[in-house]
């Protein structure tokens, strides 16, 4: 794969090293949900209904902000520095907010359709899931150091 920039010699990372970068983001994604609860049963007075769709919309805005902050700010989150990904825009420069938000909305149905999104990296020339594609992202695999 070859992009625009300084960037143009990194590879597209496989499908274990994106999905062994999200198995570690999820814990501290899942960090990151508790302690969001914890704070709204603070504000409700733990009165909190879990089906409440002000409830869902805060947990999900979460998320995405949890995503967009690292993508935004050094194109990795902690999964992907261990990992030794990044995220970036094709050209090899970071991603803007409205690329983090296609992203992130483009990457959940990816995942709720048993994953036929991240699976279509093993047919792309370019291995590049569905989202990749639809944000003009790619995420690389950054050489060892």
């Amino acid at each position: 794969m070859t992009h625009a920039g300084n960037n143009s010699a990194l590879e597209p990372a496989g499908l274990l090293r994106r999905l062994m970068a999200m198995f570690y983001d999820s814990l501290l994604l899942l960090s990151v949900l508790f302690l969001g609860t914890a704070l709204a049963l603070l504000v409700t007075g733990g009165m909190l209904d879990y089906r409440n769709p002000f409830f869902r919309a805060y947990l999900f805005g979460l998320c995405f902000l949890f995503y967009a902050w690292f993508w935004m700010h050094g194109g990795q989150t902690l999964g992907m520095r261990a990992w030794k990904l990044r995220i970036q825009r094709l050209d090899g420069g970071p991603i803007t907010l409205r690329q983090a938000m296609l992203r992130f909305l483009y990457a959940i149905p990816c995942w709720l359709l048993v994953g036929l999104g991240y699976l279509w990296m093993l047919v792309d020339r370019d291995r590049m899931a569905v989202h990749d594609r639809l944000s003009k992202t790619v995420i690389v695999r950054l050489p060892k150091k």
